[in-house]
């Protein structure tokens, strides 16, 4: 079964790696002819000199979509023909759940529109946030997306996995903040979530994270320092959405495998940095009574850059820590009670060491 896993997830990773790598320098004409730039302003936050291309979201999106469309093709005319059958029941499985995979595509496509739309015309931060609820809630009732957490009341899990979708839509948004840091963030989540696909036997989930893995380590290649181009509110959205419906759709207890309940946690290790970030920028922003909605330099990324990092050094201390922090969620898998406590308290010493530099070091207003 692992071989077949590994053989499906390594293909469509290559493909959506080659589309993308393909597509985001197409994008990046097509925002020059189409003037979709971002073009400095008076806002304090952005630091970039001239105007550059802001549809690296669509980039991602079209490697992702058209790389589910070859495997689809791929599979009507050579399913039968494939090396290992359990290839042919993984790719059967996805078909099973082909209506959730209907309604998945097309709210990515709603929300990578409703990004694409805020980048060119600025939204108030109010209909976003009804725009980013409302497509949660139609992936929630129809594209079965939930979080359960082991509660009595399934009538929570709704709203809380709304919830989860609007926090984790915030949060991709305010870490683009950096050249490059944003879509690497985002390709170790989905590598980390990959991984657990492939180790629980999901199909779903090993299949999206490889697809969206490839497509944002492409256009990563354009968006690293010094940035061609931008992802925008398209990309974030496109990202943050693909993260918080994986995310929901992993298995992280399994009866009869799990020997401790404490697997749910995987999600918020392997999205700890920007997840703690996002708490203590909105804090320091409510505590200096700012909108939360309004960029600063007070990011943990800044923070480092002030403590002497040049951007690129600072960009990738993130992702050490990133990669540090999912490593620690993989044993949860499968480890034990006494295990998980201890990845747990080393989980939280990080955390508190991140907080530390983030409350210490001087930052921007």
């Amino acid at each position: 079964m692992l071989n077949g896993f590994l053989i499906v997830a390594a293909t469509i990773f290559l493909v959506s790696l080659v589309l993308a790598l393909v597509l985001t320098p197409l994008c990046i004409r097509l925002a020059h002819r189409t003037g979709f730039l971002d073009i400095p302003a008076c806002e304090q936050h952005k630091q970039h000199k001239k105007a550059t291309p802001l549809l690296g979201g669509l980039a991602m999106y079209l490697a992702f979509g058209i790389t589910f469309l070859l495997g689809g093709a791929g599979w009507y005319f050579f399913g039968d023909s494939l090396p290992y059958q359990n290839v042919q029941s993984m790719i059967d499985g996805l078909f099973i759940v082909k209506s959730q995979v209907l309604v998945l595509f097309f709210c990515i496509t709603a929300t990578m529109l409703l990004g694409l739309y805020d980048d060119k015309y600025s939204m108030k931060a109010w209909k976003k946030l009804i725009g980013q609820i409302v497509i949660s809630l139609a992936v929630v009732l129809w594209g079965g997306a939930s979080i359960t957490i082991f509660l009595p009341w399934q009538w929570i899990s709704v709203p809380l996995t709304v919830f989860w979708f609007v926090l984790i839509f915030n949060a991709i948004n305010f870490f683009d903040n950096m050249d490059g840091l944003a879509a690497g963030t985002a390709f170790i989540a989905f590598v980390f979530f990959m991984i657990a696909g492939i180790v629980n036997g999901q199909h779903l989930v090993s299949v999206l994270s490889a697809a969206a893995a490839g497509s944002a380590l492409g256009f990563w290649r354009y968006n690293k320092n010094p940035a061609k181009l931008f992802m925008g509110d398209s990309g974030s959205h496109f990202l943050a959405f693909l993260i918080a419906y994986i995310s929901t759709k992993t298995t992280y207890f399994t009866p009869g495998v799990s020997s401790t309940k404490l697997n749910i946690l995987i999600p918020l290790f392997i999205l700890a940095i920007p997840l703690l970030d996002t708490m203590t920028v909105v804090l320091i922003r409510l505590k200096n009574h700012k909108p939360i909605y309004i960029g600063d330099h007070n990011h943990i990324s800044h923070r480092f850059w002030h403590m002497g990092m040049s951007r690129p050094q600072a960009v990738n201390m993130v992702h050490f820590l990133s990669v540090i922090a999912g490593l620690g969620a993989l044993p949860l898998l499968r480890g034990d009670l006494f295990t998980s406590i201890l990845l747990v308290i080393q989980g939280l010493v990080i955390y508190l060491m991140i907080c530390f530099l983030q409350y210490t070091v001087k930052g921007g207003e």
